[in-house]
């Protein structure tokens, strides 16, 4: 095991490019596909790419918010005083590399923003506690536990296809969680992984190469807790002369407007059930937000920080659209479907789905949007041969997490805060990659 990580890691280190740059050459593979296979001209090629290139603005801005509000929430006192007592409990490297993994699987299961902070703040402090600890793969540990997101209660697809009014519900209808998130299949899927992934990052350990394993001397302290380094702690205890200045360091004000949130959250799951989408995830993480930062200034200073964190969201996601406009437009995502549907039958589909799935997965790294790529074209596939609609749906989503530890897009807020470079945890992870191949296979085709 260590040996094949080591090799993966050297490939990583010397060919894999910024996460930008790998956006960019996607952009331009993708461009030469539509032309070489799909026949389409230069210059429609170039029109689905600008035409495309805006239509997941609303969808972006979800996604930088599960990241803000995620490091929002993993930020508070109370949050980083559970963080930092957890870390005590590793003492060597091997037991922090597998209670970092443990961490961040239970915060993706949550919600796949906040798992990727807290795996991210959790690999800092307990680097802290084991400062001799390869810290490389302890980021990659980190980022690892983002694998079991799709299955979890944050999964864009099960959480879409289980709103009123999703764009497939002509189709499928609506599919409730209890058949996706917590039907046996899933659940198979996510207990294997949680109970063997941190054995499989911790047979990556090798104690005499530490030093090989930590290319980047770091300052680690730089990244301790926002309340304990920012300077309006300073003026929130300092005589408050001016009326803004009163209202900004108001804990009544920021107790109101947290009640007031949290109100309409209790109301949401009393009116509608288990209703959890992106948008009331979202509105949870906000408002327990500010509730924990006690006053409007030191939450609204979270937020700037946590906003630098979703910079590599906001640029890149534009193009990413405009690859899937591409994809789409061309013919390319619908080809590349079709033929996994056309090898298929009803016992094999779901496997076949979940293949192109994190194919596709490479070139539109989002699960709400590689579901409006392929879904309109595997549940139509999947009824015709008769496989249930929730087990295609899931196919597809556990595709998109699969490849996400060889894609770079999902590494960029983790990253951020750890201070680490794609190429820096790529090679570690492309083993968790294949790994994960048997146990989400097993669980697809045999439950």
């Amino acid at each position: 095991m260590k040996a094949i990580a080591n090799f993966f890691d050297k490939i990583a280190q010397r060919y894999l490019p910024d996460a930008f740059i790998f956006a960019v050459v996607l952009t331009l593979i993708v461009f030469a596909m539509g032309v070489a296979f799909e026949e389409q001209s230069p210059v429609k090629m170039v029109q689905y790419w600008g035409e495309g290139f805006w239509g997941l603005l609303a969808f972006a801005m979800q996604m930088a918010l599960v990241v803000v509000t995620g490091y929002v929430l993993a930020n508070t006192p109370l949050v980083k005083g559970v963080l930092e007592k957890i870390s005590g409990y590793a003492r060597t490297g091997p037991q922090a590399i597998m209670l970092v993994t443990v961490v961040a699987m239970i915060g993706s299961l949550i919600n796949y923003g906040f798992g990727l902070v807290v795996g991210a703040l959790i690999a800092i402090e307990v680097a802290k506690k084991v400062p001799n600890v390869s810290y490389r793969l302890l980021v990659a540990s980190a980022y690892s536990g983002y694998l079991i997101w799709h299955g979890g209660l944050s999964g864009s697809v099960p959480l879409l296809i289980a709103t009123d009014g999703h764009f497939l519900m002509d189709t499928m209808g609506v599919v409730p969680v209890v058949e996706t998130i917590f039907s046996n299949f899933n659940i198979f899927i996510v207990v294997t992984i949680f109970l063997t992934l941190p054995i499989v990052n911790r047979l990556m350990y090798k104690k005499s190469e530490v030093a090989d394993y930590t290319p980047i001397k770091m300052d680690i302290s730089q990244y301790s807790s926002i309340s304990e380094s920012s300077t309006i702690d300073t003026l929130a205890n300092s005589d408050l002369h001016t009326f803004a200045e009163r209202m900004e360091n108001s804990k009544i004000i920021s107790m109101l407007i947290g009640l007031l949130g949290l109100s309409f959250v209790v109301y949401h799951f009393a009116t509608k059930g288990f209703d959890l989408n992106l948008n009331i995830v979202n509105f949870i993480m906000l408002f327990l937000g500010i509730i924990l930062h006690r006053t409007p200034r030191k939450f609204l200073e979270c937020v700037s920080e946590g906003s630098k964190n979703a910079s590599g969201i906001i640029i890149q996601f534009p193009f990413y659209a405009g690859i899937m406009g591409m994809m789409i437009h061309s013919g390319i995502s619908e080809s590349m479907s079709l033929w996994f549907v056309q090898i298929s039958n009803e016992f094999t589909f779901p496997f076949f789905a979940f293949i192109s799935a994190g194919i596709v997965n490479f070139f539109v790294p989002s699960g709400g949007g590689q579901w409006a790529v392929q879904g309109p074209i595997m549940i139509p596939a999947g009824i015709e041969l008769g496989v249930d609609v929730a087990k295609t749906a899931m196919a597809v989503a556990w595709g998109d997490a699969w490849t996400n530890m060889v894609q770079p897009f999902w590494t960029l807020p983790l990253l951020a805060i750890a201070g680490l470079k794609v190429k820096d945890i790529m090679g570690f992870c492309a083993v968790v990659l294949i790994y994960s191949f048997f146990p989400i296979t097993i669980g697809l085709l045999f439950f």
